[in-house]
């Protein structure tokens, strides 16, 4: 593609002499500006990927694929024994679930009671999987568990009495009063997942139905499937069997999110591609400079018989050769920053006394990052096309210069 005298202009050019120090001084800013944009783009773009996931992963692990709600209809057992002749290799669990009241120890605070079925083992993952404190034996009738973060707010531990409050009312006496039970505290679990830790108690079904005043036939259904990706498409077709049940799976309860995200990652890209094409602008202008300083030259290697496309895709790899190492050089800055930035955010921390990434606002533990690799190739080509372009404009500018006059007035 190039030729030997083409490579060995374009290395010339590389090394400015003494007196073309400016021209040095503009293609290491050039050189660092695209490193600096490349590495940036694949950190943010890595951090960005691993939220998702993380979140996805968080989303999935907390919730049902797919929920059925009775909708005031009764879920009948035939329809049950269809969905598992219709679909194998699914489970399905019977819940409730509603708002309530936890009081504890003068405090209260507004929760999500969720009744599960305990001799569903699906419906046990969870909790065995997340468990922190306490016994899962222990979780029967009358008892709770509880998340790590609300313990710590209310000061409970394994034992401890707890009220819940519904948002089912009784009739009394006094007139109508919230429904209410005590329960013991059987364990506690931890999820990472701050908002699901501080808001979620888990009970027995048979508690849960109560607490809310409700018969068995209001109960709803739970499906875990062995891919959660395809939960929309099974959601469909279950539809079709019952129209009066309400069908939703977890990523309709979490479609508003996933699509800020999908914006703000677009966006993120697209701000920072800006770096990129700042660092492409001194490209431009570095070689421009270069070729006015190279008159002289140029127009005698053209009277040696080099041709204009010759000299033209010299300059041209001057420039692209820049956009290469540095394209290379910032993915592999990029990548190292990506692997280690729990490590480099924990020093940033303890350095500044800051807290970099609050858990109770990203519903994270830890800074996520996620190398895809697909996204590294993506961010490669696109700096390599914006060096190409940068380094093709200057390079068409030689073809308009007039070997003559240049020799004149050298």
């Amino acid at each position: 593609m190039f030729t030997q005298a083409e490579r060995l202009i374009s290395l010339r050019n590389l090394r400015p002499k003494k007196k073309e120090g400016f021209l040095k001084v503009i293609s290491v800013f050039s050189f660092l500006g695209i490193m600096l944009g490349v590495a940036i783009l694949i950190i943010v773009m890595s951090v960005m990927n691993g939220f998702k996931t993380d979140l996805t992963k968080k989303i999935l692990g907390l919730n049902p694929h797919i929920v059925i709600e009775s909708n005031s209809f009764k879920i009948e057992n035939e329809f049950i024994e269809n969905l598992k002749r219709k679909f194998q290799h699914i489970n399905i669990s019977k819940t409730y679930s509603g708002e309530g009241i936890v009081v504890s120890n003068d405090n209260a605070k507004g929760i999500i009671i969720k009744g599960i079925d305990s001799n569903n083992k699906e419906s046990l993952s969870f909790i065995k999987k997340n468990i922190s404190k306490g016994d899962l034996n222990k979780f029967k009738k009358n008892t709770a568990f509880i998340g790590a973060e609300l313990a710590f707010n209310l000061d409970l531990k394994i034992g401890d009495k707890i009220n819940l409050m519904s948002s089912a009312f009784v009739a009394t006496p006094f007139g109508s009063l919230p429904k209410q039970e005590t329960l013991t505290v059987a364990g506690v679990f931890n999820t990472g997942f701050y908002e699901f830790d501080q808001n979620f108690v888990f009970l027995n079904l048979s508690d849960a139905l109560s607490i809310f005043d409700k018969e068995e036939h209001d109960q709803n259904l739970e499906i875990y499937l062995t891919n959660p990706m395809k939960a929309d498409s099974f959601k469909n077709e279950i539809q079709k069997l019952n129209q009066n049940y309400f069908v939703y799976s977890w990523s309709d309860l979490n479609k508003s999110f996933f699509s800020a995200l999908k914006v703000e990652r677009n966006v993120m890209f697209i701000i920072l591609t800006l770096i990129l094409i700042v660092a492409a602008f001194n490209i431009i202008s570095g070689l421009t400079i270069l070729i006015k300083n190279k008159t002289k030259e140029i127009a005698i290697l053209k009277t040696l018989g080099l041709s204009n496309t010759s000299i033209k895709k010299s300059f041209f790899l001057t420039g692209f050769t820049i956009g290469f190492f540095a394209t290379i050089t910032g993915i592999f800055l990029g990548v190292i920053f990506a692997l280690n930035i729990e490590m480099i955010r924990n020093i940033l921390s303890n350095v500044f006394n800051f807290e970099i990434f609050p858990s109770d606002v990203y519903f994270l533990e830890q800074l996520p990052s996620e190398i895809n690799v697909y996204s590294i190739m993506g961010i490669f080509i696109f700096s390599l096309i914006i060096s190409a372009l940068a380094s093709y404009l200057p390079a068409m500018t030689i073809s308009k210069m007039k070997t003559f006059r240049a020799l004149k007035y050298e």
